[in-house]
């Protein structure tokens, strides 16, 4: 998982909130299957976006804040920041062709 990488409480608001580039969020946790299915997903458009977007992935289980924060409610939920604003979000495992359209814009 190199494209990826990993986001916490403490370092959220410098990575995400003040990043000059979109950033895509992936809250996951070990225990959920379908966060295991988007994984290979969003590593795969961080490798062919990275350039443009930031993609970072949180662990739930090791970071209640900003879940709670950000009104995650179930998982996988995958979030869209452009500066520092929240402007799309999924709950559920979703497809590389949605995934792909809620950050074409920003490509």
């Amino acid at each position: 998982m190199g494209a990826v990488t990993d986001v916490t409480d403490a370092d959220f608001n410098e990575v995400v909130l003040k990043s000059t580039k979109p950033v895509v969020v992936d809250y996951w946790a070990d225990w959920c299957g379908p966060c295991k299915q988007v994984a290979p997903i969003i590593e795969e458009l961080a490798n062919q976006h990275g350039d443009k977007v930031t993609f970072v992935k949180m662990d739930t289980n090791t970071n209640p804040v900003t879940p709670a924060n950000n009104h995650v409610l179930g998982l996988p939920t995958i979030q869209v920041y452009v500066d520092g604003e929240l402007v799309k979000a999924f709950k559920g495992a979703k497809s590389k062709s949605t995934l792909l359209g809620a950050i074409e814009e920003y490509l």
